[in-house]
């Protein structure tokens, strides 16, 4: 089963604890595709097709043996006659009625051939083949029929993994059009954080710089720094976004809630910014945002507790990513949830979950600032309030 989108209609004006299907939405949409590059098949991954890939001849390009053993014609026994191989053809091209050829895998299956006999079913006896009589076609893959040249094979849109690479390179691609990687700058704000080492009491260990680089990398963007903004002097948060200017995207871990040291938010009043989503109906992960500066970057606030944190990337920066990637919204698979999750009235929760067969299971350590439960669980599971066991529920792969 796979979650669908609450509805297709844009959401207009700025909302205030968006329900959280509808603050991705929002995200999404936010941001239109970047500008289309060409880049070579090595340096394609993570970045998403701008162009449908399309098969530029028929796949398999010749008829191909399906597997070692023998070309052969009419019934057998069958006279051996010579050999093909991958890059070395059979010379005479055509066999005969009564007559065979030692074939390999993948090597070009000569006009006239029946079928090909694996080498396992082969009896050879002074120059004779024998063996069962196979149907017509058997283990030979005949031109065209993986795609007809023309045949679109993958959607603008679709992101490029190993596998697409291959299958350009196997249709003749050297370069990909695609949309180029969103540039993010990472500013994670704390008076009390460290860097390395254990923390000593009242100082935090920062857990979301080293987070939010592989993160991001995986999303399909291109992280250009991860910086430290202390929240003394008040000015050092806006210097740290004004330093970002050639970023796509800024992501503000901390400073997004109401206190004293939190300083997104007045920032943001103070430049003009365009409110895209301001906090979403969630636990955790409640007190994040996504704002545009004026003719600026992109700015999404997470909160500074980890698996908040994690919960509003994924609520917020990887739709935005993907639209700016030009990427469609994700669509994530349903799974039955196996036990109750207390949710507050009117709030969305989000926990760690293991699979067990066809269901998944919630696992502990989910509190705001833990990252036990997400660092262990298969997914995170998106439960809406009044959910009961047996029902389905989206999920998020870790």
């Amino acid at each position: 089963m796979v979650y669908a989108p609450a509805t297709d209609e844009p959401v207009t004006g700025v909302l205030q604890d968006l329900p959280w299907d509808l603050a991705r939405e929002r995200a999404h949409a936010a941001a239109p595709p970047l500008e289309a590059v060409e880049v070579a098949l090595g340096d394609a991954a993570g970045a998403s097709l701008a162009r449908g890939l399309v098969a530029t001849a028929p796949l398999p390009g010749f008829d191909t043996a399906a597997m070692d053993g023998f070309a052969v014609t009419g019934s057998g026994p069958w006279r051996v006659v010579g050999e093909s191989v991958p890059g070395r053809p059979w010379a005479a091209r055509r066999l005969e009625d009564g007559a065979a050829i030692r074939i390999a895998t993948g090597a070009v299956v000569p006009r006239g051939a029946r079928a090909v006999l694996p080498i396992e079913q082969a009896v050879t006896n002074t120059g004779e083949l024998d063996g069962p009589e196979l149907p017509e076609g058997r283990h030979i893959r005949r031109t065209g029929e993986d795609a007809r040249a023309g045949t679109e094979l993958a959607a603008a849109g679709t992101r490029v993994g190993p596998a697409l690479i291959g299958l350009a390179a196997t249709c003749g691609y050297d370069t990909l059009r695609v949309h180029r990687r969103p540039v993010v700058r990472v500013i994670v704000t704390g008076d009390e954080l460290v860097h390395a080492g254990a923390a000593a009491p009242g100082r935090v260990r920062d857990a979301l710089g080293p987070l939010l680089r592989p993160f991001l990398a995986e999303a399909g963007a291109e992280v250009d720094a991860v910086v430290h903004a202390l929240d003394s002097p008040a000015t050092a948060l806006g210097d740290a976004v004004a330093a970002a200017s050639g970023a796509e995207v800024v992501v503000v871990a901390g400073s997004t809630s109401v206190g004293t040291t939190d300083g997104l938010r007045p920032l943001l009043a103070a430049q003009g910014a365009e409110l895209i989503v301001d906090t979403v109906a969630c636990r955790p992960g409640h007190p994040q945002l996504l704002a545009r500066l004026d003719g600026g970057p992109y700015v999404v606030g997470l909160p500074g507790n980890p698996f908040a944190a994690l919960v509003a990337a994924y609520t917020l920066l990887v739709p935005l990513l993907d639209g700016l990637a030009g990427r469609p919204l994700r669509r994530l698979p349903q799974a039955m949830l196996a036990e109750p999750v207390q949710a507050p009235p009117g709030k969305t929760r989000i926990v760690p979950v293991v699979w067990e067969g066809s269901v998944v299971r919630p696992l502990g350590g989910s509190r705001p600032a833990f990252l036990n439960g997400a660092a262990l669980g298969d997914a995170l599971a998106v439960v809406p309030p009044g959910t009961v066991p047996g029902t389905p529920v989206p999920v998020i792969a870790l």
